[in-house]
C-alpha cells in the first residue's frame, strides 16, 4: 500500500510532465490506432463523402475530448470558474491560462490524427473521388451515361477491384490525383501547426511577461491549495475513524468490565494525538458545515504578514524614509545605608 501511496505522491509532484508523457502516448496511439485501422470505402456516392470526413474529422474531435478526460485540471477549471464568489475573488486570466494550458496538450494527439491521415491520402481519395475534372483527366464525353450514372462510376475509384470505368478514367490517375491534393494539404496543415507553435513560443515573451507569471502562479496556487485541503480532508477523517472507533471499543470494554467487576483498562496513548488533529471538529454537522463553508467562501489571500524592511529598495517606494529611533537612555541609582 505504502509503495501504490509513494508511485501516486510521486505522480501528483510531477503532474505537469506526467501529463506531457500521456499526450506524447496518445500522439503515438493515435497513429498506431490509424495504421491498424481498416479502412473501408463504401463506394457509394451518397455514402463516400460522409465515410471519408468522419474518418478525417470524428477521431480527432474524440481525442480532444480525451485529452480533457486524462486531464486532472479539468475539474479544478470547473471547480473554480462554478464557485461562488464568496470573499476570494475569481481571475478571468487565471481561468483562460488553465483552459489554454490544457487545450494545448488536448491538441497535440488530434494534430497527429489528421496529419498522418492526410498524408495517407485515403479519406480525400474516398471522400471526393465524385469530384474528380474530367475534362482535364479522363474522357468527359461518353455518350452512354446519365449524370447519376456517372457519379456512382466514379466512386467506386477508391475500390480498385469493382471499378470499371476505365473508358472514363483510370483508376490509377484519379488516385494519384487526389492523393496529391491530400499530401499537399497535409504538408501545409503540418507546417501551419508547427509556424503557429513557433509564433506561440517565441512571441509571449515580447508581450507582458508581469501578467503571464501572474496568472501562472495563481494556476499553481490553486492546484497546491487544493492538493493540501484534500490531503488535510483526508487526515483529518483518518483522526475521526481512528477517535470514533476507539471510543466504540473502549465503551464496549467499559461494559464488558463492569459486567466482570474488573476496572476499565487506560485509553490508548495515541487517542490523545488523534483527537487534537480533529482541531475541534468532532461531529458529521459541524465537518459539512466546514466542507459547505469552504466551498462558498474560501478565506481571503490575504495573510497579514508583518511589513518588510526597505532596506533593499523592494518595499516601500514611494514612502519616506523611516529613521531609526535613538538610543534610549539608561541610568542607574546606588543607595547606601551608611
Amino acid at each position: 500500500m505504502d509503495k501504490f501511496r509513494m508511485i501516486f505522491q510521486f505522480f501528483q509532484s510531477n503532474q505537469e510532465s506526467f501529463m506531457n508523457g500521456i499526450c506524447g502516448i496518445m500522439a503515438l496511439a493515435s497513429t498506431q490506432m490509424y495504421s491498424a485501422f481498416d479502412f473501408n470505402c463504401p463506394c457509394l456516392p451518397q455514402y463516400n463523402l460522409a465515410y471519408g470526413l468522419g474518418i478525417l474529422l470524428v477521431p480527432p474531435f474524440i481525442l480532444f475530448l480525451l485529452g480533457f478526460v486524462l486531464n486532472n485540471n479539468i475539474s479544478m477549471l470547473a471547480e473554480e470558474w462554478r464557485r461562488p464568489r464568496g470573499r476570494r475573488g475569481k481571475d478571468a486570466a487565471v481561468l483562460r491560462y488553465m483552459c489554454c494550458s490544457m487545450a494545448q496538450r488536448a491538441m497535440i494527439a488530434p494534430v497527429v490524427w489528421l496529419s498522418v491521415t492526410l498524408l495517407d491520402g485515403k479519406c480525400i481519395t474516398c471522400a471526393f473521388c465524385t469530384s474528380v475534372p474530367l475534362e482535364s483527366l479522363g474522357n468527359a464525353s461518353h455518350p452512354h451515361l446519365s449524370q447519376g450514372e456517372l457519379q456512382r462510376v466514379l466512386a467506386r475509384i477508391p475500390c480498385k477491384e469493382i471499378y470499371n470505368g476505365q473508358q472514363l478514367i483510370a483508376n490509377e490517375v484519379a488516385v494519384r490525383y487526389l492523393r496529391c491534393i491530400s499530401q499537399a494539404l497535409g504538408w501545409c496543415f503540418v507546417l501551419l501547426m508547427t509556424t503557429l507553435a513557433f509564433l506561440v513560443r517565441s512571441l509571449r515573451p515580447c508581450f507582458s511577461q508581469a501578467a503571464f507569471l501572474k496568472s501562472r502562479y495563481w494556476s499553481h496556487y490553486i492546484d497546491i491549495e487544493r492538493k493540501l485541503f484534500d490531503e488535510t480532508c483526508a487526515e483529518h477523517a483518518r483522526s475521526f475513524a481512528k477517535v470514533c472507533i476507539q471510543q466504540f471499543f473502549e465503551g464496549m470494554s467499559t461494559d464488558l468490565e463492569a459486567a466482570r467487576c474488573h476496572l476499565p483498562r487506560k485509553a490508548p496513548a495515541d487517542a490523545g494525538e488523534a483527537a487534537e488533529k480533529l482541531l475541534g471538529i468532532t461531529d458529521q454537522g459541524t465537518m459539512n458545515m466546514a466542507l459547505k463553508s469552504w466551498h462558498r467562501c474560501k478565506p481571503p489571500l490575504h495573510l497579514h504578514p508583518p511589513a518588510p524592511p526597505t532596506g533593499n529598495g523592494w518595499a516601500g517606494e514611494g514612502q519616506p524614509p523611516t529613521h531609526p529611533s535613538a538610543p534610549r537612555k539608561e541610568t542607574a541609582a546606588y543607595y547606601s545605608w551608611v
